[in-house]
């Protein structure tokens, strides 16, 4: 699985947003590239980090309606922490999360063994009513104080 490929870059960003009827907007650029650089993040975070830059002026809400808008066009994935946060997800391709419940943070698991043993599994199995669209595993756990070694994959 090529983890790339569905993390576009801004050229493609701006493709996908001509597709969606959206022009490409300073701000909605800034946001973009401040989730390249952050991975997983909330609309604070992601305001922070332009505001560091200092070259778009954005608010919470803004940043906010946008990240939603691109998860909602399947751009970004998002969830709520136990914080009562939303976290955007620019990698959309098939993973997995450790969420780290301290700090309130997202770590990617990026295991295609993994993903292929779930997938083959819930293929198999049948909930009446139901027809699964997506499997979205989530760990969750605290740091573990030990340092962190360089092959250590999060």
């Amino acid at each position: 699985m090529n983890t790339q490929a569905q993390k576009p870059n801004i050229e493609q960003f701006k493709n996908i947003l001509r597709m969606h009827s959206l022009k490409a907007t300073p701000q909605r650029i800034a946001v973009h590239e401040a989730m390249l650089k952050l991975g997983h993040a909330s609309a604070d975070m992601v305001t922070d980090e332009i505001q560091k830059n200092g070259n778009t002026k954005v608010t919470v809400a803004s940043v906010y309606n946008i990240l939603t808008n691109m998860a909602m066009l399947g751009i970004y994935h998002h969830r709520l922490s136990s914080n009562n946060k939303m976290y955007f997800d620019v990698n959309t391709f098939k993973h997995f999360h450790i969420y780290d419940c301290e700090n309130h943070q997202y770590k990617d698991i990026i295991d295609n063994e993994f993903v292929e043993m779930v997938e083959k599994y819930f293929n198999r199995r049948r909930f009446r009513g139901y027809s699964i669209e997506n499997i979205d595993i989530q760990l969750i756990g605290r740091p573990t104080r030990r340092k962190k070694s360089a092959n250590q994959p999060f």
